[in-house]
């Protein structure tokens, strides 16, 4: 079979033996996609996938390079490859992995994007909590920040995943880890509001956060909503759900907690992607050692 035929196979198995998200098909689709585009439009109609080489596919990362596409953005997309030719090569399609050796651009090092304490507060407060809504999305962002939470774990918490007693919520995180994590005692209060007048479309609606029509958010429509209340709040618009994970993490470490208690509480597998808040920690204290000692 040629290369988009096993591409498709590959898709398949991701889909039914892998059992892999909608979000990750899609992922691998787009870049595989792209990586089709490029064999095509440099040396015409895919063929056998034997014939791919490791300088071809320098080629096509040279070629992502050029095109524009951020560092980060080019990693992903070869990593899509490396899996492909990973599934090829166990298949005995291939005799050699020609992604193996494939590296990936160097990384500017760019710090995460954060809210300040009182500008967190600002936005919180800000939340109109007259209506269902309102008092949704003040539980909702509350839970966001005082848990650490990905969107798509705020999205995909159910009824059955609290326990607002012990002020903990169950969440399904990268890979499908699940884990428990504490949101705090004002989380437990605007989630306790929330559900008295929480009015989904069908009585075995799970979701805890449903939109106006009684089904279950989106995390688009959560990015949404945070432009419209960051905008009343008058804090600055750039900032996104994921802000407030970061922020979470390092509010925390700006008060004493030891990194190995964030990297549980973000459900982050290896320390290493947890350090990077301490960099944000470290030039924050140079900041204010700068601004205020006399002799700096």
């Amino acid at each position: 079979m040629d290369v988009k035929a096993r591409i498709q196979a590959f898709l398949d198995h991701l889909r039914v033996e892998r059992q892999s998200s909608v979000h990750t098909l899609r992922s691998y689709e787009d870049d595989l996609a792209l990586f089709l585009h490029f064999l095509e439009e440099t040396s015409g109609p895919s063929g056998d996938p034997a014939s791919i080489d490791a300088r071809r596919l320098r080629r096509y990362s040279a070629w992502l390079t050029g095109r524009g596409y951020a560092a980060s953005t080019v990693a992903r997309r070869l990593a899509s490859l490396r899996s492909f030719f990973r599934f090829l090569r166990r298949g005995g399609e291939v005799d050699a992995d020609p992604a193996a050796a494939l590296r990936n651009p160097k990384q500017p090092k760019r710090l995460p994007k954060l809210l300040r304490v009182d500008e967190v507060v600002r936005l919180l407060d800000s939340i109109p909590v007259g209506d269902a809504l309102g008092c949704r999305d003040r539980a909702m962002f509350e839970t966001l920040y005082g848990g650490g939470l990905r969107v798509s774990e705020v999205v995909g918490l159910d009824l059955g995943d609290l326990d607002l007693d012990e002020e903990l919520v169950r969440v399904r995180g990268k890979g499908k880890r699940e884990r428990l994590c504490p949101i705090g005692g004002m989380a437990v209060h605007w989630i306790r509001l929330h559900l008295r007048s929480r009015t989904p479309r069908h009585a075995d609606e799970a979701a805890l956060f449903l939109n106006r029509y009684g089904d279950r958010l989106t995390a688009r429509s959560v990015g949404r909503l945070l432009e419209d209340h960051l905008a009343r709040a008058g804090v600055r618009g750039d900032a996104s759900p994921h802000t407030l994970r970061h922020s979470f993490a390092t509010h925390l470490l700006d008060r004493g907690a030891d990194l190995r208690s964030v990297q549980e509480l973000l459900g982050h597998r290896n320390l290493t992607t947890t350090q990077i808040y301490t960099h944000v920690t470290q030039e924050r204290l140079l900041e204010a050692y700068q601004g205020a000692h006399p002799r700096a």
